[in-house]
């Protein structure tokens, strides 16, 4: 949004820019240029400088509110004004304090820009009535300023990341070489281990050559004496063995001895089994019809049981009938003699049929009785 100025506010705006312009040129010229050639040179007061950079972004932060149309058309004389009185301070404040090279070739860069700036928007008032060119300048400042931020935050941010990585590295050094400390030793402990277990490895050999050499001739002393007593094993053998063919013949004219007899024997029982069987079959026959016989009888006698027994439950039931119909008759009775004695009762209580009692002669009645 640009407003548009004409009339005595364009004329008093143009000689406010004109003559900050001659300023500007006229500090450009009195720079000192000594400075920039002087290794020892000390910075600006910081006070002076902060107070000059304050109240000229103050000015600044006025001419963008005229410029958004917050304030009106004639306030940006006032800024002018304002931004000129800034920089004959900041001009002051310079040419009074020393100044490094570079804050000098800053200050020059500031003042040509602020110059420029000036001339074109003077250049625009004079033709077109507008600070259109004002506006661009800012906003292009402004980015240019934000790129710079950006920059310097990313410079700083490389700056942090790279001491994070060297921290880092020389933390990872410090790691690699307790690591490489602590393998020597452990390179050097193994190597005493291995000295260790070759010492250890050479008795060892020794001592396993003693002991099977010790083996060996316990061995053969073993087994030579295993030879004798399987000798004498075996003469003892071949003695037993001989002794049990002996046996073994008189054992076997015994057994045959003993065959013959049995043969014998065995005959005469198979005589005395079949005699006894023929016997023991004729019992067995008798007693198979004596048992046909005794069942005859059991079964007459289970059938005489039964009718008896069917005698003796019809005659239980009858006499359980009559039990209880003589228990019913004596109940009915008992029932019959409350009741007759209830009803009686109470007759005599309400005065009813024979028990009914004779009214009394009224008043008048035993009067006229009286009088007669």
């Amino acid at each position: 949004m640009s407003a548009q100025i004409s009339g005595v506010e364009l004329l008093r705006v143009c000689s406010v820019l004109q003559d900050c312009s001659d300023q500007l040129a006229v500090l450009g010229n009195i720079m000192p240029d000594t400075y920039s050639q002087r290794p020892g040179v000390e910075m600006v007061v910081s006070a002076n400088i902060g107070a000059v950079m304050e109240h000229q972004r103050a000015a600044e932060l006025h001419l963008k509110a005229a410029r958004e149309g917050r304030v009106d058309v004639g306030a940006v004389s006032e800024a002018t004004r304002e931004l000129h009185r800034s920089q004959r301070k900041l001009s002051r404040v310079l040419q009074e304090s020393p100044l490094s090279p570079d804050n000098l070739a800053k200050i020059q860069r500031d003042r040509q820009f602020v110059a420029q700036v000036q001339s074109d928007i003077l250049t625009e008032l004079q033709e077109k009535g507008t600070f259109q060119s004002l506006w661009q300048a800012l906003e292009e400042e402004e980015k240019r300023k934000d790129n710079l931020q950006d920059i310097i935050i990313r410079e700083e941010e490389s700056r942090l990341r790279a001491k994070a990585l060297q921290k880092q590295l020389l933390d990872i050094r410090k790691e690699k070489t307790l690591e490489l400390q602590r393998r020597e030793e452990t390179t050097a402990h193994l190597k005493d281990q291995l000295q260790e277990m070759e010492v250890k490895t050479s008795l060892e050999r020794k001592y396993v050559k003693s002991v099977s050499e010790l083996l060996v001739y316990q061995g053969q002393k073993l087994n030579t004496r295993q030879e004798k007593e399987l000798a004498d094993e075996i003469k003892m053998l071949e003695d037993k063995l001989e002794e049990k063919r002996r046996v073994h013949t008189e054992v076997e004219s015994f057994l045959k001895e003993q065959q013959t007899s049995l043969v014998d024997k065995l005959e005469y029982w198979v005589e005395c089994y079949e005699k006894d069987t023929e016997n023991k079959q004729h019992e067995y026959n008798s007693l198979r019809t004596n048992k046909n016989n005794n069942l005859a009888q059991l079964q007459e006698l289970a059938k005489k049981y039964r009718e008896s027994e069917q005698v003796i439950i019809e005659d239980r039931l009858q006499k359980e009938a009559l039990q209880r119909q003589m228990e019913r008759e004596q109940l009915e009775k008992n029932a019959a003699t409350k009741v007759q004695s209830w009803w009686r009762g109470t007759m005599v209580r309400k005065g009813l049929g024979p028990y009914k009692k004779a009214k009394k002669p009224k008043a008048k009645e035993r009067k006229k009785g009286k009088t007669k």
